[in-house]
């Protein structure tokens, strides 16, 4: 049973917000502010019911009032923004809802074993030390063969393009690689014993 009262609040509730709409849909921002203000809550439990995220309904509730300001000047009935704006928030969770990613439930203990940073300090000088050796041995190695690894391993040229720049068949450059590897083995050992 609605009283006289109600009507009038109604009626007036109803042309404040086709004149903030309008007001919106000309550009003045603080008019779409008030909208935004009355009408959250709304768009909040839409996105919410979807959902069943608190968190990623509160994002969602945001995107949905970017999503309407953009396309405000589409709204042909002003008064009917209220579910012109459920529309969208129904429509955009139905979209995240699809694409989102499951959600694997993980112990905090393996959470916390698999995040923990396994390199150390003894790690980052083991790696340097291994570089400096490999440098002394290619430094120790003959032009032909340093050259040819560093055109490999260095500069990534394939098997064709290092035949072109050695001019020399692709079996002679495979040669070239097994023999130079293995001598830089051999010098890399020598440093590793001294």
């Amino acid at each position: 049973m609605t009283t006289i009262l109600d009507e009038i609040t109604l009626e007036t509730s109803t042309t404040e917000i086709r004149e903030l709409v309008l007001a919106a849909q000309t550009g003045d921002r603080a008019a779409f502010g008030e909208l935004f203000e009355r009408f959250e809550s709304q768009v909040f439990a839409v996105c919410l019911r979807r959902l069943g995220d608190f968190m990623e309904a509160e994002e969602l509730c945001q995107d949905v009032f970017i999503q309407a300001l953009n396309k405000l000047d589409q709204l042909r009935e002003p008064e009917c923004i209220g579910g012109w704006l459920r529309s969208i928030a129904s429509r955009m969770a139905i979209n995240r809802a699809v694409r989102r990613r499951a959600v694997t439930l993980v112990e905090f203990d393996s959470l916390n074993e698999t995040c923990v940073e396994t390199a150390t300090p003894l790690d980052a000088v083991l790696t340097r030390e291994r570089h400096s050796h490999l440098r002394a041995g290619l430094e120790k190695l003959g032009d032909l063969d340093r050259a040819t690894l560093v055109a490999f391993y260095v500069q990534g040229q394939s098997l064709i393009e290092m035949s072109d720049a050695f001019k020399a068949p692709i079996g002679t450059i495979k040669r070239r690689l097994h023999v130079a590897r293995k001598r830089l083995a051999e010098e890399v050992d020598a440093a590793n014993c001294v």
